[in-house]
Order: structure tokens, then sequence, then C-alpha cells
């Protein structure tokens, strides 16, 4: 009997030092072909993630470390105060061989899916945009614009962008079917897509599986907040309220020129493509605005003296507002601009009508609305 009950109490002891969290060990090691001052350390990439350190061997550059894991998470490891590298650690030992030296391999990272993943995407949408095809497409353009051939200009336009989306749509599809994962998670907030309207139903799927998967991540509930917002600005929803200071100081609302079609326009000086978009603006406007027509321009520059310089450099003679706080601006963080040029038509009623109208698209889209109400 005595040694039942102590068998017992040896199970007892055995069960409550092992007391299961739900967790999971994963070893990260590698090589690294440089050294330096400092140490190797990793931190997890969340409020309150601590810093802890590699072991590392410099007689022949290997490290390694062992760590217990709770959930998948985003980590960076910093090698000695020198070279970033981020990773996603879930279930999976990690090997990095890191030869940052002048003419070196560079950074090579397998044992992690979610990595290969990431690192598949991007080759893939890299391989797509510089294929012979697009190559082809761009040199036709040049001369298209040399000879100032408006018409083969529209039509090369059309054939880049339906060329480009069979790219993006590939990858959509596989990130459909990818299954909850960090790696899909990174690559839609680091904006592998450009056009995200357009893949509006994969951002809700996505949300859906991982909220159903890791409810308690703060990196899901992020994004959960980033795909409400994304909801709020569909087509056909109101836009967002905005009030910013003219160029004199004056404060103008959005909402003051309801009763007109508005095209919303986040641009700045610094942004090449805002500048080179520009022109097609000013057509439009002096082209519809006594048909009801106006621009509200929204300024992401840091400096009015360069966003007043931007202004009359480029004769945009609408409506003009900033809190000269870049992508800090309210607005900015209200529209969820993450990248400019970014714009919004909206109807005589405030609604979202679409989204980003570039080159003759604008003009196409106003010559409908405008030319529907009877002029």
């Amino acid at each position: 009997m005595k040694n039942l009950v102590w068998l017992m109490l040896l199970v007892l002891a055995m069960v409550a030092c092992k007391k299961s969290d739900g967790g999971w060990d994963v070893t990260i090691s590698g090589k690294v072909s440089t050294t330096g001052p400092g140490k190797i350390t990793i931190s997890q990439l969340k409020a309150g993630g601590k810093e802890d350190s590699l072991e590392y061997d410099p007689k022949n550059g290997t490290f390694t470390k062992s760590l217990h894991l709770t959930e998948p998470g985003y980590y960076r490891i910093i090698f000695f105060q020198m070279q970033n590298v981020d990773l996603i650690l879930n279930q999976s030992d990690v090997v990095i061989d890191l030869d940052a030296r002048e003419g070196g391999t560079g950074l090579k990272i397998s044992g992690s899916p979610e990595m290969d993943l990431i690192r598949d995407v991007y080759n893939y949408a890299q391989e797509g945009q510089s294929s012979p095809a697009l190559n082809e497409l761009n040199e036709s353009y040049q001369l298209a614009g040399a000879k100032q051939d408006t018409a083969r200009l529209r039509k090369i336009e059309e054939q880049y962008a339906s060329a480009i989306n069979t790219v993006y749509d590939t990858i959509a599809l596989r990130l459909r079917n990818q299954g909850p994962s960090l790696a899909v998670l990174n690559l839609l907030q680091s904006g592998i897509f450009q056009d995200r309207d357009r893949y509006f139903d994969l951002y809700v799927h996505v949300a859906n599986e991982l909220n159903q998967k890791w409810p308690q991540l703060d990196l899901v509930k992020e994004f959960l907040k980033q795909v409400e917002t994304m909801k709020k600005l569909a087509v056909g929803q109101p836009a967002p309220e905005i009030a910013l200071p003219d160029p004199d100081g004056k404060i103008v609302a959005l909402s003051s020129l309801k009763g007109k079609y508005v095209l919303v326009d986040f641009w700045a000086k610094w942004c090449g493509p805002c500048r080179r978009e520009n022109p097609n603006v000013v057509k439009a406007y002096h082209k519809f605005h006594g048909r009801g027509f106006e621009v509200f321009g929204v300024s992401l520059d840091r400096t009015k003296e360069d966003w007043v310089k931007a202004i009359k450099e480029d004769g945009l003679v609408w409506t003009h507002v900033s809190d000269l706080k870049y992508f800090d601006s309210q607005a900015a963080r209200d529209y969820d601009i993450n990248a400019i040029p970014f714009s919004l038509l909206l109807d005589k009623n405030g609604l979202i009508v679409a989204k980003n109208l570039r080159g003759s698209a604008l003009e196409k889209k106003l010559s409908e609305v405008l030319g529907a109400a009877g002029q």
C-alpha cells in the first residue's frame, strides 16, 4: 500500500513539474561570416518583447538558441548591432546563414515554411513585373510618350494593368488557399497588393481565418482593425470627415464641398508619382469644374514651404489642406494611407464612388457620372 501511495505521489509530482502551457520548443541556429562588437540578440517584435542573447562561437561563426513559444510571432535577430534579420517563428526549427561580406552570398533562411512562402511570393511578383512581355510594353510606352500618341498610351496602360493583375491574381489565389498563416498576414500588411480594393475579399477571408486560429495575438487584433477600416472605406461608404488648415491657416472641412463630385487627393511635394499624376488631375479639373467637380488636396508634406511651392509649381488651383505631419497626419490615419498618391472620388452626397483613378481613368469616370446627370 505504501508503495502505491509513493507511486501516486511521484506521478503527481511529475505532472506538476511538467505542467503543460500548450507551448513548444524551437531552435534557431546558423552561421555568420562577419563579426563585430557586441553580441547576437533576439527579441519578439511586440510590445514588451524581451531581448535575449544567442550562444555564439566566434571561432567558427556558429550560433544557436532554443526558445519556448506559446504562440507564433515576428522576431528580430540583431547581429553585432550591425545587421537585422526579421523572421517568423512557429513550430519549426530555423537555420540562418548570413554572409554579409562584400560579394558574399547574403542571407539564407531555411526550415521555416512561413519565410519560404514570403520569399516565393516576392520572387514570383518580381519575375512577373520584369517579364519580357512587360518589358516590351514599357518600351512601347516610352516610344508612344515621345510621340505624344495619347490613344496608344491609353491602350498600353490597359494592357500593362491587365498583365499586372494576372500576376497578382495568381498570388491572391495562393494566399487564399494557404490557411491561417502569419506569413500571409505579413505579406498583406507589408503591401504586396497596391490595389487592396481589388483583393478586399481576400483581406476579409484572411482576417476571419486568423481570428479563428489566433484570436489572442496582438498581430491579429491589429489586422482586424485594419480590415474594419478598409470596410469603412469601401465603395458606397461615406468618406470620413477631414478638417485641416489650408495654406492660410483656415480650417477647411471636406464636408463643405458636399453637393459636388469631389476628388480627395493625398499627395506631397516629395512624391514623384504624385507630381507626375498632377497634370492629369489639372486637366480633369479644368474640364469638369464647371460641371460640378472639385478637388480636395491633402498634402503629407512636412513643411509649409515645400507644400506651397509644389502647389504653385504644378498649377494646383483647387482647395488644399494639411497638418504637415507626413504619414502621422490625422487624415492619413483615418484613411489608412500607407502610400501615395492615393485618391477617392466622392459623389454629391459624400459617398465613395471610386478609388485611385489614374491617367485617363479619372476623366472617363467623370464623363460617366457628370454626363449621366444631364450636365
